[in-house]
């Protein structure tokens, strides 16, 4: 069975390193691998995208391949056909398949049942190759050896996604989030065995960010929640990443957002534009560490 990553706990420590420094070689053009020469990748896309749909296919080309983008209207996967006869079918005519959508079940079953690798875009559980490289764009940033992360907000598939970072990398990781919105509990207990790592929950923003290298929010309500917008800018208000609240971390952190922003709720427009914020470097990142990510499966 080829390799696939469907949440950063598929690879090891060692791997999640390795995969690093071939981002680091590839972005700096110190190497230009083609490992999609001639092969064309399925791109199914359920849920909409900006930086998930151009990074893939722009990265995809850069590798040698064409990317071929896929939405539910075609393929409607689990209704029309089953996972398993989609990935069956898709293994005779692609190199590799990405998939953003919603019930992780589909990413998983697409990577038990293909004979190409599976590549997880986002799912409401988990968002992979986000947090790969908003940690990669970290590393750039930051020299310390084991950061003090805070992330403010609804515990989505982005919090979740920290958690089984922590669970492979050391990290002082807290989440700041409402008790009506934790993060997964089962992600949340395999991070808290890694014990290399800490990680906090706490409803006390100030607590969170205290001494923290790295600040990090993400939309109050996700896609697909959105008709729970209101209840949770009520639940998480609090958690605002302003200048105020900066005033408790460390003097030279970092802003992150993985983007969309909703300017004015979970992220002001100050912190966004100002001088701790590398949120347009992490969205450069996507790019090259989806490139080193499907490479590394691909040499495997």
């Amino acid at each position: 069975m080829p390799r696939s990553f469907t949440e950063i706990v598929d690879f090891t420590t060692d791997e999640i390193y390795e995969v690093f420094d071939l981002c680091r070689r590839m972005k700096s053009g110190e190497i230009n691998p083609k490992p999609l020469a001639d092969k064309s990748v399925a791109c199914i896309f359920t849920k909409s995208s900006l930086r998930t749909r151009v990074s893939f296919e722009v990265g995809i080309n850069q590798l040698g391949g064409d990317a071929l983008y896929i939405t539910d209207r075609e393929i409607q996967l689990g209704v029309r056909e089953s996972v398993y006869d989609a990935a069956k079918v898709l293994s005779r005519y692609v190199g590799m398949i990405v998939i953003r959508t919603f019930a992780h079940s589909d990413v998983t079953g697409l990577a038990q049942h293909a004979d190409v690798p599976v590549v997880n875009g986002l799912t409401d559980l988990v968002h992979p190759c986000q947090v790969m490289g908003d940690y990669f764009t970290v590393l750039e940033h930051k020299k310390e050896k084991k950061f003090k992360i805070a992330f403010l907000g609804d515990g989505n598939n982005v919090a979740n996604s920290w958690l089984n970072l922590a669970s492979r990398i050391s990290m002082d990781l807290r989440i700041g989030t409402a008790p009506e919105t934790p993060p997964d509990a089962a992600l949340l207990e395999r991070a808290r065995a890694n014990k290399d790592s800490s990680v906090l929950i706490t409803d006390d923003p100030k607590e969170a960010i205290r001494d923290a290298d790295v600040i990090y929010t993400d939309v109050w309500a996700s896609m697909g929640q959105k008709d729970q917008a209101k209840e949770k800018e009520e639940l998480l208000r609090k958690f605002q990443v302003n200048s105020a609240l900066l005033v408790g971390a460390a003097a030279d952190c970092v802003v992150m957002h993985c983007l969309p922003a909703e300017r004015g709720r979970e992220i002001t427009d100050e912190v966004m534009d100002g001088p701790h914020s590398v949120v347009f470097d992490e969205a450069e990142n996507r790019l090259h560490i989806q490139k080193a990510i499907m490479t590394f499966l691909l040499e495997q």
